[in-house]
C-alpha cells in the first residue's frame, strides 16, 4: 500500500528560513505548504473564522513547525490557537526559534508544543519530528 504523504505546514517569517527548512523537509520525502506568518497558517488550517478559506489540505496536515519570533503573531500564539481548537489540537506543533531561553521553551511545551528546536535546525531535527507523528 502506498504510504500517506507527510504533509508539514511550516510557519516562518524569514524567506531564507522557509526556504531552508522547506529543503530539509523534502529531502526527509515531506509534502511541504510553506507560509510567512501565523495569520496564513490560520486560513490555511480553516481557524480565522472565515469558513470558506479552509482548504482541504488544511485537514490533513501531519505536522505543524513554526518559528517562535514572528511579527502581527508570534508562534507561542499561534500554538496556543491550535491547542485551544477541537478539530486541530490532535496536530503536533513543533516550535523553532534562534533564541535558547529556558523559560520561553518552558512556556510552549506547557503549552503543548511536542518540541522546542532551536534554529538552525538540522536534518537530524527534522528526522526526529516524524517520529511524533508515527508513534
Amino acid at each position: 500500500e502506498e504510504e500517506e504523504e507527510f504533509h508539514v505546514l511550516a510557519v516562518d517569517d524569514s524567506f531564507v528560513d522557509r526556504k531552508v527548512i522547506e529543503r530539509l523537509l523534502k529531502v526527509s520525502s515531506c509534502k511541504v505548504t510553506a507560509v510567512e506568518s501565523a495569520w496564513r497558517a490560520l486560513q490555511f488550517l480553516g481557524l480565522d473564522g472565515d469558513r470558506t478559506s479552509a482548504t482541504l489540505d488544511g485537514m490533513n496536515v501531519n505536522l505543524i513547525i513554526t518559528d517562535y519570533s514572528m511579527p502581527g503573531m508570534t508562534g507561542y500564539e499561534l500554538l496556543k490557537k491550535i491547542k485551544g481548537s477541537k478539530k486541530l489540537r490532535e496536530i503536533p506543533v513543533v516550535i523553532m526559534s534562534s533564541e535558547n531561553i529556558l523559560p520561553q521553551i518552558d512556556r510552549c511545551l506547557e503549552e503543548g508544543a511536542e518540541e522546542y528546536l532551536v534554529k538552525p535546525v538540522k536534518l537530524s531535527d527534522v528526522e526526529r519530528l516524524r517520529e511524533f507523528v508515527l508513534r
